[in-house]
């Protein structure tokens, strides 16, 4: 099920489409990547003071969503 997303935008003019939060030029793939390197939510916040701690949490959830999608191939027929 996709989540509901309120803090993820995606707009062809902000860092090529790809998701950001909440419109900047802040994408959900920098912050998992903070994450994955082993950044706190806390440190997170402390380097970018923009973000909230929302922020990272819903760049999580939309990470994981993306994670669980399935690529069907259709026959040509």
């Amino acid at each position: 099920m996709f989540p509901t997303l309120t803090r993820i935008t995606f707009d062809p003019l902000v860092m090529g489409g790809k998701p950001c939060i909440r419109g900047m030029r802040v994408t959900v793939g920098m912050v998992v990547g903070l994450v994955a390197s082993g950044y706190s939510t806390a440190d997170i916040l402390k380097a970018y003071p923009y973000l909230e701690a929302d922020d990272v949490k819903e760049a999580l959830q939309y990470a994981a969503w993306r994670s669980e999608e399935v690529e069907v191939t259709l026959d040509a027929a």
